[in-house]
């Protein structure tokens, strides 16, 4: 009679399990198309064995058990995968920030308010083959001046475009560090849900886990990532190698634009590392971040190093830190590969400003060179340079950072100004504009002044200049366009293929995974009958039970 009692156990047991089972199989079916879920699995033991005898001599004690248990409902994941997804994921969204920002100024350069550079440096080409025909014809003259004033505008419209894309990937660093923030300070809040709900029980909260992990794919996009869970169930994770979420607390980011930029671009940095006081109105003021950057932007772009991971370093990368100019190409070929040649946009800019200097520089020249003849001149000019056909605007002057060693190492500060052509700070003379036959291409004899506009002419033709210093092939002004232009369509060509080769990683990664985490419907089905017809034995066996001690009480107990 006892042990039919204690039977009862093992189909209550039955029933329970089965049930909790079914539970589980329908919460996974519930959640097939839920980004971020991971399939979840019953694991099932054996209760407690009750031991009836204890004799040496045979095989096996006598026991009675009493049932299934069911000992937890875990996630069926992989570290390695996610590991390698997370790191994958976040190279893939550097180069796809590169391939994007390459796409955008090839825009910008090809096609600008509906006129394209190429078009005004070709028709200034133009105007001075003409003026090479007829120098003293007005209207060569006049269509120099202007399509002259063509060109510069384009150019500073084209500039203006590169300028303006560099704010806007400085605006989006700013909101990169917030959402990096927001991750991190819900990881945390979660960790303490977790660590709460786990703590002195077997239960797991896997859905909270779910969201968490999902939290931790969208962190590796925007930079480095390694973490570990402890012994209670805390995430604690690195973000470039500082440790950003531990078990109490998370260290922020911020962002500084006025003590490491000279245009008020972002800088991104740990609070905890930096140096700061609180001013009389309780208001912090941070004074030096040197030592809390998050990024060492020297460092170069390998895989192998893991520098070209997430998304936030490669904008940093692109965007730069100022407006360059001709100036970053001109200082020196050091100075060049260790501020702007990693830069994509800060690239284009300076060997762009370096084609309209050197065309603005090499004309002018030419036309200081004429103005040297007084028939040239008018009889109330004042000095020679008067007659330049561009003004420099030297109150407009470019910043170029200097070069400093500090123990052994190099590194570059803002404040030296230099002077000189840029597209930004020169115009036009008015005095063309106003009268466009000033310079007359008249000799003191009253011949053309053929060797004046043969100058020009062969300045354009002159083959000797080239994009930047790593460049060895020279090419003359329009040529150097159409190598500038083509350079980034090769550049842009050679990022498009890292990121699809980076994406098909990416997916097969991904693809891999999901046959882990992910639910399968078929399978899922397969486990509910199998829980179904689990649940209906132990019924039935829970009924003959029942029925039995029914029989012996009723029947057997009456004789």
């Amino acid at each position: 009679m006892g042990s039919l009692m204690g039977s009862l156990y093992v189909g209550n047991s039955g029933i329970v399990t089965a049930q909790n089972a079914l539970n589980t199989t329908a919460h996974n079916l519930a959640n097939t198309d839920t980004e971020g879920y991971t399939r979840q699995q019953v694991s099932l033991g054996t209760r407690f064995y009750i031991t009836n005898d204890k004799n040496t001599h045979t095989v096996a004690w006598t026991q009675i058990g009493l049932g299934v248990t069911y000992n937890e409902c875990k996630q069926v994941r992989s570290t390695f995968l996610d590991q390698s997804y997370r790191k994958e994921y976040g190279r893939q969204e550097f180069y796809d920030v590169s391939k994007l920002t390459l796409e955008e100024i090839e825009d910008q350069l090809q096609e600008m308010n509906g006129a394209e550079f190429a078009n005004a440096l070709a028709n200034l080409w133009t105007s001075v083959q003409e003026l090479v025909k007829n120098p003293t014809a007005a209207v060569n003259q006049s269509t120099l001046v202007t399509r002259a004033n063509e060109f510069l505008t384009q150019a500073q419209s084209v500039y203006t475009g590169l300028t303006n894309y560099q704010s806007d990937m400085d605006a989006t660093i700013t909101t990169m560090v917030k959402r990096i923030n927001d991750i991190g300070d819900r990881i945390s809040e979660l960790n303490q849900k977790i660590v709460k709900i786990e703590s002195g029980n077997q239960e797991h909260a896997n859905d909270l886990r779910d969201e968490r992990n999902l939290l931790l794919d969208e962190l590796a996009s925007y930079g480095k990532i390694s973490y570990q869970e402890d012994i209670f169930g805390n995430v604690l994770c690195q973000f470039e190698g500082t440790q950003f979420i531990m078990t109490d607390h998370v260290n922020h980011m911020a962002v500084d634009n006025t003590l490491e930029s000279s245009v008020g671009y972002s800088t991104p940095y740990w609070e905890f590392a930096s140096k700061s006081y609180y001013n009389s109105d309780g208001e912090k003021v941070v004074t030096d971040i040197s030592g809390a950057k998050v990024y060492d932007l020297t460092q170069t772009v390998s895989t192998q190093l893991n520098t070209d991971i997430g998304k936030l370093r490669a904008t940093l990368l692109a965007r730069g830190d100022h407006n360059a100019t001709y100036h970053d190409i001109a200082e020196s070929t050091e100075y060049y590969n260790s501020t702007i040649s990693q830069s994509i946009i800060m690239n284009v800019e300076a060997e762009f400003d370096m084609l309209v200097h050197n065309i603005i520089s090499k004309i002018n020249e030419i036309y200081e060179e004429a103005g040297s003849n007084p028939a040239n001149l008018d009889p109330t000019a004042g000095s020679k340079t008067d007659y330049d056909l561009f003004t420099i605007d030297d109150t407009e002057a470019c910043i170029i950072y200097d070069m400093v060693k500090m123990g052994g190492d190099v590194i570059y500060e803002a404040g030296t100004f230099k002077l000189g052509s840029t597209i930004m700070n020169t115009s036009v003379n008015d005095t063309y504009m106003q009268t466009p036959t000033t310079m007359s291409f008249i000799l003191a004899d009253g011949s053309e002044d053929t060797e004046t506009v043969q100058k020009l002419q062969a300045a354009f033709e002159e083959s000797i200049y080239t994009l930047n210093p790593n460049v060895e092939t020279t090419s003359d002004f329009l040529t150097y366009y159409n190598n500038l232009v083509s350079q980034v369509a090769n550049s842009g060509s050679i990022y498009n293929n890292i990121y699809a080769s980076q994406e098909q990683t990416v997916n097969s990664v991904a693809s891999a995974r999901e046959q882990i985490v992910g639910v399968s419907n078929d399978e899922e089905l397969e486990f509910m009958i199998e829980y179904q017809n689990a649940y209906n034995a132990s019924s039935r066996y829970i009924n003959v039970i029942s029925e039995m001690i029914e029989h012996i009480i009723t029947q057997l107990g009456n004789r």
